[in-house]
């Protein structure tokens, strides 16, 4: 899955493009909840920075995607509730949804009733185009889903595959976003095109668009389901975290999914009957990416000696606040706890610890010198890396300054980058970067995790756009292939022996260098609005870029009503 991950930072900030501070005569600022009055809106934001105005779906760079209103614009077949992966799809537009026993095939009743915003009806004709759609632009099929056919018969629709996709079954039906026939059949370029007025069978429209506020509204008629309470959404990208946590404490921003330091004391405290903090764990980690095309970087030994010197620990206590992305202690990168069951054999008990002299050996026997505190590569040349995040993530920037000091200990001198986020995701998506810090894909099993780090199906050419993963551009014929045999699987003991294989490639090659795990929650306010998800009732995730906020959006009620 597509996730946003967004972090807090030490320095003031503010309204990124406005110059906007956090106060009550804001364009967020939810003064119509003051005097005993319902709250008509409800305010939504993240530390992105400056945005620009495009509503296209499947573009993950978009500000829609990053800020998450597409998917209250446009919606799926089903909703995934990731913070119970193992649990089946609600279904969405489609009223019913049938895998066959192979996972090869899956039967889909299209909703009747469900409208687009223009008025026009969805049909099954829509879907059936919107996954040809898919399938033949491989910029929009960004989880390189093997569609075969596709077709429909009334408002039912059949879509087959070449290849079973038991573990992409929620991507497949809950994250590609439905859109309009009549809509995109003129469009030239549906992978570029910003689509400034976006037509969609969400219940809300776009308003307008601006740095200070982008606003939804809710539609007057046609949605196919009860209308939310919340008849406005109003999203806010902040310049930094700082200014995202603070909005947050004053109320200005009323749901966010932002890393804060000490967030007991800096949000929780400043009004705890309303202010409150959920983050539930997921299968889906974060770690140091290594562009695997870069010498000397492509030589396994140096990157397992790189692996074996990172402070874990450190990162977890100073850069994630002890709360935020725990602690990776599995040498196979799976997280405690989601991961445990998944563990195999070989590696059971197996937990990473700091050895730089294990590392030091380690480059000595594979052929590299430290002369002094400098490590020379097998050529004589002294090994340097390029590490970059965006500045805003500070949470990142904070791990890479512990692992420029880690990476030091054995000779490799690290020069850290802090390009803007646009920047960033385009030089991580076309492998124009040394190391990152970044997150994988989660799913309803590790295989979403080992294959964004791994898979050869996911690798594109270096100046070439790989959206969903191995952006390091891993080269693995047999991790690939253990990855399609686990997703091919047709009983558990198949699974098992895959995913053995998978687990000792990313141990003895380490392609990425696992560091947290990963959460879906958010920090939020019941001040003006309640329902939202809890442990007690963990409905949805609570991030407001994933698909099911949308969720999250439609159960809510107005704290006073």
């Amino acid at each position: 899955m597509q996730r946003r991950k967004l972090f807090a930072v030490a320095l003031a900030g503010v309204l990124a493009g406005g110059g906007l501070a956090a106060c009550s005569d804001s364009p967020n600022a939810n003064n119509n909840a003051n005097n005993a009055k319902q709250a008509e809106f409800l305010s939504i934001g993240m530390p992105n920075g400056t945005v620009t105005e495009n509503n296209n779906p499947f573009i993950g760079t978009s500000a829609g995607a990053s800020l998450g209103y597409r998917w209250m614009i446009y919606e799926p077949l089903g909703q995934w509730n990731n913070t119970k992966p193992a649990d089946p799809l609600t279904p969405w537009l489609a009223s019913e949804i049938k895998w066959s026993a192979d996972y090869k095939t899956v039967d889909l009743t299209i909703r009747d009733g469900a409208t687009w915003s223009d008025g026009k009806p969805l049909t099954a004709e829509d879907v059936v185009f919107t996954y040809n759609l898919v399938k033949s632009n491989e910029a929009l099929n960004i989880f390189a889903i093997p569609f075969d056919a596709i077709t429909s018969e009334g408002n039912k629709v059949k879509i087959t595959f070449k290849s079973s996709q038991f573990t992409t079954q929620h991507k497949v039906i809950g994250q590609i976003p439905i859109v309009p026939k009549h809509i995109w059949e003129k469009i030239a370029d549906p992978a570029t095109d910003p689509i400034k007025e976006p037509v969609g069978s969400g219940p809300y429209v776009l308003k307008s668009f601006s740095q200070q506020a982008t606003i939804l509204s809710v539609r007057e008629s046609g949605y196919w389901q009860p209308l939310p309470k919340v008849k406005e959404l109003r999203y806010t990208s902040y310049a930094d975290n700082n200014a995202m946590s603070t909005a947050l404490a004053t109320g200005q921003a009323e749901w966010s999914f932002v890393f804060i330091p000490n967030y007991q004391q800096t949000f929780v405290a400043k009004d705890p009957a309303h202010y409150k903090v959920w983050a539930p764990g997921v299968l889906g980690i974060h770690g140091l990416y290594i562009n695997t095309t870069q010498k000397p970087f492509d030589d396994p030994a140096l990157r397992r000696a790189m692996n074996m010197v990172i402070n874990r620990n450190d990162i977890f206590v100073q850069a994630e606040a002890g709360y935020f992305h725990p602690e990776i202690k599995s040498v196979t990168g799976l997280p405690e706890g989601a991961g445990d069951a998944y563990i195999a054999d070989e590696y059971k008990g197996k937990t990473f610890t700091v050895d730089v002299e294990g590392a030091k050996k380690l480059l000595t026997e594979a052929g590299y010198k430290l002369e002094g505190t400098t490590l020379k590569d097998k050529t004589g040349k002294p090994v340097s890396i390029k590490l970059s995040d965006p500045a805003p993530w500070s949470d990142y920037q904070t791990t890479l300054e512990i692992i420029k000091s880690n990476l030091a200990e054995i000779g490799i001198e690290a020069v850290v980058e802090k390009p803007n986020q646009n920047v960033w995701d385009a030089n991580v998506q076309k492998g124009d970067f040394g190391g990152t810090m970044r997150w994988t894909n989660g799913g309803s099993t590790p295989f979403d995790i080992y294959q964004t780090v791994m898979d050869g199906d996911l690798k594109k050419p270096i100046g070439t756009a790989a959206q969903q993963g191995n952006f390091g551009r891993f080269e693995s014929p047999e991790a690939t292939a253990a990855l399609k045999a686990y997703s091919n699987a047709t009983d558990e003991t198949a699974r098992k022996a895959a995913l053995a294989t998978i687990q000792k490639i990313f141990v003895e090659q380490a392609p990425m260098l696992p560091v947290g795990s990963d959460n879906v929650g958010g920090a939020y306010s019941t001040k003006n609005w309640v329902g939202w998800p809890s442990d007690a009732d963990s409905y949805a995730p609570m991030q407001p870029t994933q698909a099911g906020a949308l969720t999250v959006v439609l159960k809510l009620q107005p704290a006073n009503s």
